[in-house]
């Protein structure tokens, strides 16, 4: 049996990594008022519904 490696072209949990970090980084500097008013604004912004 042979084994073959392929290169990744999109890495999904390095990339989820990053957006959660710079996520994080964003909501350490506000209140909790703000954070709720942040996900409302983008609630309203976004198209993209998550599904499972």
């Amino acid at each position: 049996m042979t084994t073959t490696t392929t290169e990744k072209q999109f890495d999904a949990v390095k990339f989820m990594r990053q957006q959660r970090d710079k996520l994080s980084i964003k909501l350490a500097k506000m209140t909790k008022a703000e954070i709720v008013a942040y996900f409302k604004k983008r609630k309203l912004e976004t198209k993209t519904k998550p599904c499972a």
